[in-house]
């Protein structure tokens, strides 16, 4: 799975525990959104996380070129 970009989140992992404690491992993704960024002038892809776009570390670029 990717990683962010700003942050570095990934996959991480850990247990499901049942009512008789028995444990099997899961894994808790992040929330990661593909997005279109410029960067020294290229458009590009990146996976971010949803909290990097909400905090503003990241501007998106629309199709017509215009940042969000």
């Amino acid at each position: 799975m990717a990683k962010c970009a700003v942050t570095g989140k990934g996959t991480a992992f850990g247990n499901n525990v049942s009512h008789s404690h028995h444990r099997s491992n899961r894994m808790f993704h992040a929330n990661l959104q593909r997005v279109h960024v410029e960067i020294n002038g290229t458009r590009k892809h990146i996976w971010v996380s949803a909290r990097a776009l909400r905090s503003g570390c990241v501007n998106r670029v629309c199709k017509g070129g215009e940042q969000q």
